[in-house]
């Protein structure tokens, strides 16, 4: 039975937690009452600026055990293709006040990912990084990636919300014991007034929101929502008390138009 201290196990052995808090655009503080609502995974990354500086400080305030935390970052687009993953990373970790990450992503696949994921590769290998990651890769980056490097990613954090859901890649990645989590779960907003969604949400004395996050929790996909507030950071991890049926997990489903809510990893200029 799913609970907010459920962890997915890697391919590589570790686990991670299927909740996590999302960090980009947030104050410290709000990063600080993330962990005291219980979130153990943070989600955070160069580009992200302040941030990772945030979720050190956050990491090293001793609010919970350093080992208790999951904590995940990602190199930048600039970075790779100026082949400076080695450097990239150690600004993170000094950033990030710690001496390993759980898990480090490459952001998107720039021009130049294949030799920044090798170079990745040595960092775990010295023990910097526990697992290695990939965000927003489709099914040919990864067969590009297979070609020339020995560790699979353990993670593929990708857009997924009902609007869109990149079947062929989910279904690759599952293939491959590459575990899914949702960036832009939530679509920039443009669920929430749909009446379908809003009369489960009635059913459940929930939100539009949370019922989306239950829907990607039950598909075992990780979810990392944001907020500043309190009661929102809390609310975003109340996804427990019910259980959406094989009905309403059908509908949302087919609301795939495959309408991205963001840029499109086969054809970005940042």
């Amino acid at each position: 039975m799913l609970s907010f201290q459920t962890k997915i196990k890697l391919n590589d052995g570790y686990e991670i937690p299927i909740v996590g808090f999302g960090t980009i655009r947030v104050p410290d503080e709000a990063i600080i009452m993330a962990i005291e609502a219980g979130y153990r995974l943070l989600d955070t990354a160069s580009m992200y600026k302040y941030n990772e500086s945030g979720t050190g400080d956050a990491v090293a305030s001793g609010i919970v055990k350093r080992e208790d935390l999951f904590v995940c970052t990602k190199l930048w687009t600039t970075d790779i293709r100026e082949r400076r993953t080695r450097e990239a990373f150690f600004e993170s970790l000094k950033k990030l006040k710690t001496d390993y990450v759980d898990l480090y992503l490459i952001h998107w696949p720039a021009e130049g990912f294949i030799e920044a994921y090798q170079e990745m590769e040595k960092l775990q290998k010295e023990g910097y990084i526990r697992s290695l990651g990939v965000s927003n890769f489709r099914k040919h980056h990864f067969e590009e990636l297979f070609e020339k490097t020995s560790v699979i990613p353990v993670v593929n954090e990708m857009e997924t919300n009902p609007g869109f859901q990149d079947l062929e890649t989910m279904e690759f990645c599952r293939k491959h014991n590459i575990v899914l989590e949702a960036s832009a779960p939530l679509g920039e907003g443009r669920y929430v007034n749909m009446e379908e969604l809003q009369s489960y949400a009635r059913k459940y004395n929930k939100s539009v929101p949370q019922i989306i996050l239950r829907w990607l929790l039950q598909k075992d996909i990780i979810v990392v929502p944001k907020s500043t507030k309190k009661e929102r950071i809390i609310a975003n991890a109340d996804l427990f008390d019910f259980e959406l049926s094989e009905e309403e997990m059908n509908y949302i489903d087919s609301l795939n138009r495959m309408e991205r809510s963001y840029a499109d990893p086969d054809n970005f200029n940042f």
